[in-house]
C-alpha cells in the first residue's frame, strides 16, 4: 500500500500467501496444544491460535473477493503464473483444518481450566466443525475454477508449479480431518484420494525441479520474463521515435 503501485488486472491469488501464514501458526497452534502437558498453557496457545484465525480468514476473504473480481472483469492470469489460481484452496483448507482442530481442543482443555462456561468447549467444537465443513464447501468451489482455469490450454513447468502442493494438501488435511470427526466414509475416502493426488503431484513437480536444475532453468521467474518482454517492447517504441 505504500511501496507498490498495483494494478487490478495484473493482481495474482499470490496475495493469499503472507496472510495464509498466520493460519497455518493457527492450525501448528491446535496440534501443539494437544501435546502440552500443562493445561494453562494449551490454554494459552489455543486462545492465542484463535486470535491468529481471526487474523488470516477475514482478510483472506477480503482478497479472495477482489481476486473472484479481477479474475470476472480481467479474465485468467498470463500462463506463467495460471497455477497461482489454486492459491485459495489454502486458507480455505488450512482454516478450515484450523477451526477444526481448536475446536477438538477447546473441548478438552476449556473444561479442565474453569474458561469461560462449562459448555463453552462443546460449543466452540460444533462451531469448529460447522466453520470447516463450510470453508470445504467454498474452498470445493475454488477448486473448481482452478481445474477448469489450468484445463482451458497448456501451460510451461516452471518453479511456480510448487504452488500445486500446498492449497491441495491443506485442503486434504481438512477433508481428511471431517471425515474423521464426523465420521463418513465419503470423507475418507475422497480425503485418501486427494492424498494420493498429492503425493503424485509431489513427486511430478520434484522430477520437474531436478531437470530444471540439470539443464540450468531453476531460476528463471515467469514475473521476470514478464517484466523483460515489458522492457523491450518499451526498448522497440522508443528506437521507432527515434527514426
Amino acid at each position: 500500500m505504500t511501496e507498490h503501485h498495483n494494478r487490478h488486472e495484473t493482481m495474482t491469488a499470490a496475495w493469499l500467501l503472507p496472510i495464509v501464514a498466520c493460519i497455518v501458526a493457527a492450525a501448528s497452534g491446535g496440534v501443539v496444544a494437544s501435546v502440552l502437558p500443562e493445561p494453562n498453557h494449551a490454554l494459552i496457545t489455543i486462545v492465542t491460535s484463535y486470535v491468529l484465525w481471526g487474523m488470516g480468514v477475514p482478510l483472506a476473504l477480503v482478497v479472495m473477493v477482489m481476486y473472484f473480481h479481477r479474475l470476472a472483469i480481467h479474465n485468467l492470469p498470463s500462463q506463467e503464473v495460471i497455477v497461482s489460481v489454486f492459491l485459495p484452496l489454502g486458507p480455505m483448507g488450512q482454516g478450515g483444518y484450523a477451526a477444526l482442530k481448536l475446536g477438538m481442543q477447546a473441548s478438552k482443555t476449556f473444561p479442565e481450566t474453569n474458561t469461560l462456561h462449562p459448555m463453552a468447549g462443546e460449543v466452540l467444537y460444533v462451531l469448529g466443525w460447522m466453520t470447516a465443513i463450510t470453508l470445504w464447501g467454498f474452498g470445493l468451489v475454488w477448486l473448481f475454477f482452478a481445474v477448469a482455469s489450468i484445463s482451458r490450454s497448456k501451460f510451461p513447468f516452471n518453479m511456480g508449479w510448487w504452488g500445486f502442493t500446498f492449497p491441495i494438501g491443506v485442503f486434504t488435511m481438512s477433508t481428511i480431518t471431517i471425515g474423521q470427526e464426523l465420521p463418513s466414509a465419503f470423507f475418507r475416502i475422497l480425503g485418501t484420494v486427494l492424498g494420493a493426488s498429492v503425493i503424485l503431484l509431489w513427486l511430478l513437480v520434484a522430477v520437474g525441479t531436478v531437470k530444471n536444475m540439470v539443464y540450468g532453468n531453476m531460476f528463471q521467474a515467469p514475473c521476470l520474463r514478464e517484466m523483460e518482454k515489458q522492457a523491450c517492447a518499451a526498448s522497440a517504441g522508443m528506437q521507432q521515435q527515434d527514426v
